[in-house]
């Protein structure tokens, strides 16, 4: 069961805050490497190549469910762990992970259909995803490096890079960044804005003259073959 900006109903990484709701793991990345299931750690395993999917595109799965393509997952070192030499092998296919913008039920042979990019992408490089997070800060406002991690789907561990990350690439914004908690409540920003598409659909859809819910609109440009 998908929950719309929300993830997977019992996952325990479901986070409204999260661009990394859902992991897609292609088959062929298993065919081709005659890979163990679930070596990826992936929700979802779809029949096609998920390096296909740019971020910024909508994924149909089913009947209801509509994912949001936010960026390519990175391998990690829990993959090496189960299988020395897996990172190197996949070059890049771990798989792409995503948001969910409408709900439903998803079951085994669904069919999935590659939709429109409506939404502006996201960078696969962390460091780029940080300085634009830094620089949508609202004047006034600061964020925890914790929370800061959080919004840009990396690990806490990220964390001691951001002060050399953001004095090279913003510093004009930096100080809008800060170890630990923001303890002052009238300060901290949550950064609910970033992942506030439905916003975005609806502008898009008032400009063409349609009135109708703003997920499906956007899936009007979905093609009519699925596979």
């Amino acid at each position: 069961m998908a929950m719309a900006d929300q993830g997977l109903l019992g996952d325990r990484y479901a986070n409204r805050l999260s661009p990394r709701q859902v992991l897609l793991a292609g088959i062929d990345a298993y065919r081709d490497l005659q890979l163990p299931p679930s070596t990826l750690r992936e929700n979802l395993l779809i029949d096609g190549p998920t390096a296909s999917l740019p971020s910024g595109s909508l994924l149909r799965i089913g009947p209801e469910v509509v994912l949001w393509i936010t960026f390519q997952c990175e391998p990690c070192a829990r993959l090496e762990q189960c299988r020395p030499g897996v990172v190197k092998a996949l070059k890049g296919r771990r798989g792409t992970l995503a948001r969910v913008l409408q709900g439903g039920m998803l079951r085994v042979g669904h069919a999935i259909c590659q939709g429109p990019a409506p939404i502006p992408p996201l960078s696969d490089d962390w460091k780029d995803r940080i300085v634009d997070i830094v620089r949508r800060i609202p004047a006034g406002k600061r964020v925890g490096y914790g929370q800061l991690a959080e919004l840009a789907g990396v690990a806490k561990g990220y964390c001691r890079a951001f002060p050399r990350v953001l004095s090279q690439w913003c510093p004009d914004m930096a100080e809008r960044a800060q170890a630990g908690m923001v303890t002052h409540a009238q300060e901290r920003w949550e950064g609910t804005e970033l992942f506030d598409v439905h916003a975005l659909l609806a502008a898009q859809a008032a400009r063409h003259g349609m009135g109708v819910q703003t997920v499906a609109w956007a899936a009007q440009g979905f093609p009519e073959k699925t596979r």
